[in-house]
């Protein structure tokens, strides 16, 4: 059995450097800028973009958690459609708060390079119908909002036009949700009509966001800000984020093992295995932003990323995740006399492994004021092997993150995946994941 992937924290307090600096450290922290950590990129409603024929109001038909979870899907109709008659029910992501389903279809709508027309338009214009389904909270747990999907789906049934399947999906956590909703239908042995199951660089194995900024995260929300903000560490003590990410901390101080952290994530893969994992009828595909070949980025383990020092105010410092090792340094943080040093054990070095990119080392940095260099912006969020639903346990990682996935099509949950020529940034839209899925969805 593998050794327990864990943190640990050195805690000190400096009182001197407390009466010195608490409130300059105050004011470093109302000029950091506000909002929640982490969100995935989203493209910019554009004038001229195409509008919706329909716009559905969403509530999922059981609770979960006690609550109702609710949305909302823009209807796009096929050229020459005045209903919907071959609908492609595709999900928003991991993000906090409302989706913003404007931006959702500018995202996967623009001009990417090699390509003649966007995505989606190459979708409407072969005569394929597309609903993008949002949520109210994309933070909330991902069997709430699965509820939101499966209200979609029914509405999508009641509302088509003759008997064409549908096809169903989402990116990034938007493809589990919808991967749920599905197994849950089927389980409930309620007719789904789904012929295709589509993820885009969904973590079906868990996302990565590195141990040491997740800390900061808490660390700096934990001073004082403006009020009535939604602070730094919001989205990472999510249910979505602790159901989503492999390794997660509680906050700063945390010392204890990372992949067994959250109850939460431990519930969530067990419903997972209860519904069969995978939804069984339709044909299961997949596509992943990060390489196939086991090609990661030059990211060395445990180089330093970013120092920023304000003597006697603040000072961060951050370092790549180092690969396993025993109580490996990966940053330390000081503030108001507050000292945090932090170690891992165990944990893999996956910054530099292959997968869809998110820019947490860069605008960490940016937003504390640290020079970074350029290279190290970027990190792993979706490892390619979790992308691609390699099978191995989703707790343990007992899985080689630079194994070459393109020859390992046996041991994937999915009947067939692509993944891209370089690694690229989460949910990007490039010619060769839409070539690959507009062959399988249109011809």
């Amino acid at each position: 059995m593998a050794q327990e992937a864990r943190i640990d924290v050195e805690l000190t307090w400096t009182r001197t450097e407390e009466e010195s600096s608490a409130d300059k450290a105050a004011e470093f922290a109302k000029n950091l800028p506000q909002g929640p950590w982490f969100g995935t990129p989203m493209g910019t409603a554009r004038a001229g973009d195409r509008q919706p024929n329909h716009t559905w109001q969403l509530q999922s038909a059981r609770p979960y958690q006690g609550r109702l979870a609710t949305g909302e899907a823009a209807v796009y109709l096929a050229d020459g459609h005045d209903a919907l008659e071959r609908p492609f029910i595709f999900a928003d992501g991991f993000n906090y708060g409302r989706s913003d389903l404007p931006g959702l279809f500018a995202h996967f709508n623009a001009p990417y390079p090699g390509g003649s027309t966007g995505f989606l338009d190459q979708l409407l214009t072969a005569g394929v119908d597309v609903v993008l389904v949002g949520f109210e909270e994309r933070h909330t747990y991902i069997q709430a909002n699965a509820g939101v999907v499966i209200s979609a789906i029914q509405q999508a049934i009641q509302d088509r036009r003759g008997d064409e399947p549908l096809i169903v999906g989402g990116v990034s956590m938007g493809g589990l949700i919808t991967r749920y909703a599905l197994a849950e239908m089927e389980d409930q042995h309620q007719d789904h009509q789904t012929a295709t199951y589509l993820s885009w660089d969904s973590p079906h194995n868990g996302a990565w966001i590195p141990l040491v900024l997740q800390q900061m995260a808490y660390f700096f929300e934990s001073l004082p800000a403006k009020p009535g903000e939604v602070k730094e560490a919001e989205l990472i003590r999510s249910p979505a984020a602790q159901q989503l990410l492999y390794a997660w901390v509680p906050n700063a101080k945390y010392s204890g093992p990372v992949t067994t952290s959250s109850d939460l994530r431990k519930q969530f893969l067990d419903d997972l295995r209860n519904l069969g994992q995978f939804p069984q009828r339709p044909r299961k595909l997949g596509v992943a932003n990060g390489t196939g070949n086991g090609t990661g980025r030059n990211l060395p383990p445990g180089k330093e990323v970013f120092k920023r020092q304000v003597p006697l105010v603040v000072y961060a410092q951050a370092n790549l995740q180092p690969d396993g090792g025993e109580r490996k340094p990966i940053g330390e943080m000081r503030a108001a006399g507050q000292v945090r040093r932090g170690f891992t054990s165990y944990v893999p070095g996956l910054d530099g492994a292959p997968g869809g990119t998110l820019d947490s080392f860069g605008k960490i940095a940016a937003a504390l004021g640290a020079d970074i260099p350029q290279e190290y912006g970027f990190s792993c969020f979706v490892p390619s092997v979790s992308a691609v639903a390699l099978d191995y346990d989703p707790a343990e990682w007992d899985v080689n993150p630079y194994e070459k996935v393109e020859a390992a099509g046996e041991k994937s949950a999915l009947d067939e995946f692509t993944c891209d020529c370089e690694n690229t940034v989460h949910g990007q839209v490039t010619k060769t994941l839409v070539d690959w899925i507009v062959e399988r969805i249109i011809h």
